[in-house]
């Protein structure tokens, strides 16, 4: 008769067997789609950490004279299928390896990869975001007057700049319907702010309570509030990022390519909100299932209709198309730098893919895609070997972007970061 230590030990290896077969082939369906992702995702990033809780498990229970062998070729099936989730999350992601490759030929920034490498086994330990001491952080700035909601965060250098710092702007994810200006971007904007940028991290009013569009209005309500404040903070009006995450990188996305529009501006219709870039990562860029993905048709139907526009695609379709960023791209879009996970079982990768040939074939934009292997939703939540990957890649592409910007286009070569996976 299998021991009870035998048979706890099966049961654990049974769990963590089933979480890395989610992480490895994670459902692409809506509702399988989103379950894999509340799995996949903490898996994933959090596999050398699970790996090595794992493995000390393993090693108390063979030091027991009752075993159990399929615990134990679960176990290591387990241990493969982790080890393959840390190797594609240390190796140079697709589209950011010429970007950390070039990093020391871009003048005035720091050893990165020194600076990362010293930090490696901390983040292994704890992958949590950690509070950097080169950066002080303003909190609650109000920019508009909906409450908490209204609210933002600077993320600035201890030394203050001078003034003409470029300017980040940090648009939190959630569906739309949840989130917070603390809890998305902090390893970039803490990053950025290192070298020298104002980051603004905000709020924006939420669904259902609030129906789209009042999210993309709040976004271009606080780009407003950075022309007009953000150099009593030593930042440059002129020059501002947008970047956001999943329903964050559907607002960055949909906010730079409608600049100045009348119809997101109510009651503030001649302000300036134009940004000269926009970095989404693993975001929405179909509203309207315009480009036939059966997963955005899904999307489109079973929850941003009933939860986030409070509509229909029947009977108001014309809403749905106005919030689609692949729908608005025009021959004037900034540039951008999109970034999204392979292994997305909650944002079909095939919109972002489709998202950036759409750029390239409509705008003169310059158009960098990452597409990270292996990386679920959501992977930026927490400060791995693969966000700081990412972390690096962006830094490296906005400071080259700046560069460009200042000096004009014919001073700066169009391909800054090598010739980059698209």
């Amino acid at each position: 008769m299998a021991s009870i230590g035998a048979v706890g030990y099966l049961v654990r290896q049974t769990l963590v067997a089933a979480l890395t077969a989610n992480a490895l082939r994670p459902s692409r369906s809506f509702r399988g789609g989103a379950l894999s992702f509340l799995a996949g995702f903490l898996t994933v990033e959090l596999a050398p950490q699970i790996l090595a809780a794992n493995s000390v498990d393993t090693a108390v229970h063979l030091l027991r004279r009752r075993r159990s062998w399929p615990g134990l070729a679960l176990a290591a099936f387990s241990t493969a299928g982790l080890a393959r989730e840390i190797a594609l999350s240390r190796s140079s992601p697709q589209g950011l390896n010429t970007a950390v490759g070039t990093l020391g030929e871009l003048e005035g920034l720091e050893p990165i990869a020194a600076r990362d490498a010293e930090r490696t086994l901390a983040r292994r330990v704890n992958p949590l975001p950690r509070r950097d001491p080169r950066v002080r952080v303003v909190r609650d700035v109000r920019y508009s007057p909906a409450g908490r909601r209204g609210l933002l965060d600077l993320y600035l250098p201890t030394d203050p700049p001078a003034s003409h710092a470029p300017v980040l702007l940090q648009v939190h994810g959630g569906g739309w319907t949840i989130g917070a200006k603390e809890n998305q971007g902090v390893p970039l904007m803490q990053h950025m702010a290192s070298l020298g940028w104002v980051c603004v991290a905000i709020n924006y009013r939420l669904a259902p309570r609030a129906p789209f569009p009042a999210q993309i209005i709040d976004v271009k309500r606080a780009i407003a509030w950075i022309k007009e404040h953000v150099a009593e903070y030593g930042g440059d009006p002129d020059y501002v990022v947008v970047t956001g995450g999943s329903a964050g990188g559907h607002l960055a996305s949909l906010a730079a390519l409608t600049p100045n529009a009348p119809e997101f501006q109510p009651g503030f219709e001649d302000a300036d909100t134009s940004v000269q870039a926009a970095a989404p990562i693993y975001g929405v860029y179909d509203f309207a299932g315009a480009t036939g993905l059966r997963s955005a048709i899904a999307m489109r139907d079973r929850f941003l209709g009933p939860r986030v526009l409070l509509r229909s695609y029947d009977a108001e379709p014309e809403l749905f198309e106005a919030g689609s960023p692949i729908l608005r791209i025009n021959d004037c879009a900034p540039d951008f730098f999109v970034v999204h996970g392979a292994a997305d079982s909650l944002v079909d990768v095939g919109q972002a893919r489709l998202f950036v040939e759409a750029l390239k074939r409509r705008s003169r934009a310059h158009v960098v895609y990452a597409e990270l292997p292996g990386a679920q939703h959501a992977f930026d939540l927490f400060n791995t070997t693969r966000t700081s990957h990412m972390v690096r890649a962006l830094a490296n592409y906005l400071t080259w972007h700046r560069r460009r910007h200042v000096a004009g286009p014919d001073s700066v070569p169009d391909e800054p970061l090598g010739t980059m996976a698209q």
